[in-house]
């Protein structure tokens, strides 16, 4: 009774390590991570970046539906995923890099919008011809919305709201930015700017994403190969 004990005593710590290694990676090193895994960390953060950013502005650009949306950027994430599912990384790391991924996915169609206006965008006079809102959005602000008509007097089939401020009235007079060949909506030109102020919003979700590549992959070293099963002692 006392050996079935110690025995289960000693198997609780060996337990908790393979918990530990499963969650946040074995990590089987001493001192700084190897220099090999920090680089293939920070190469596959920087390629999961720059694919999703890239599928996007690639579909805002040419008017393709999907990519243009972000769905090109939720492939991208869900590659990255099963890369760091390949090398064994630790499975909360490898949930927190997904979080960001597909956060930064979401982002991007917005700023993508942006890139586009900045490089070929035409800049435009509208006249309101309403005004709708006034209600707090998600930063507590009230927001604004116009709808308007270009100077042939036809519709903007997309209600404004850079330049749409609490002042604005029917018949006033704003100024828009659209995409000469009509593949992203136009948008108020009011704090335009370049291309990559476009994007410049999104830097802080490629950080945490390739931070956060780096320390899965990193985590992810071990000495020896994994456990295939245990074999019974002789």
């Amino acid at each position: 009774m006392r050996r079935g004990r110690r025995s289960a005593t000693a198997a609780e710590p060996h337990l908790m390590v393979r918990l530990r290694s499963m969650v946040w990676g074995p990590a089987e090193f001493v001192g700084l991570p190897p220099f090999r895994l920090t680089a293939k960390g920070v190469l596959a953060g920087c390629l999961a970046a720059v694919a999703i950013i890239g599928s996007t502005i690639a579909g805002a650009w040419y008017g393709i539906p999907g990519p243009g949306a972000g769905e090109g950027g939720l492939v991208c994430a869900a590659l990255l995923v099963l890369y760091l599912c390949g090398v064994r990384a630790g499975r909360a790391l490898i949930g927190i890099t997904a979080v960001l991924a597909v956060c930064l996915a979401l982002e991007t169609p917005q700023a993508a919008a942006g890139f586009v206006l900045a490089e070929r965008g035409r800049v435009e006079s509208v006249v309101v011809t309403s005004v709708e809102g006034g209600r707090a959005d998600v930063s507590g602000s009230g927001r604004y919305l116009c709808s308007v008509i270009d100077r042939d007097g036809v519709p903007v089939k997309v209600r404004i709201w850079r330049g749409c401020e609490r002042t604005t009235r029917p018949g006033d007079a704003i100024t828009v930015v659209y995409d000469a060949e009509g593949r992203v909506p136009p948008r108020g030109a009011e704090g335009g700017g370049s291309a990559l102020d476009a994007l410049s919003g999104l830097g802080g979700w490629v950080a945490g994403l390739v931070s956060a590549c780096v320390v899965a992959v990193v985590r992810s070293y071990r000495l020896s190969a994994p456990d295939r099963g245990h074999r019974p002692s002789p």
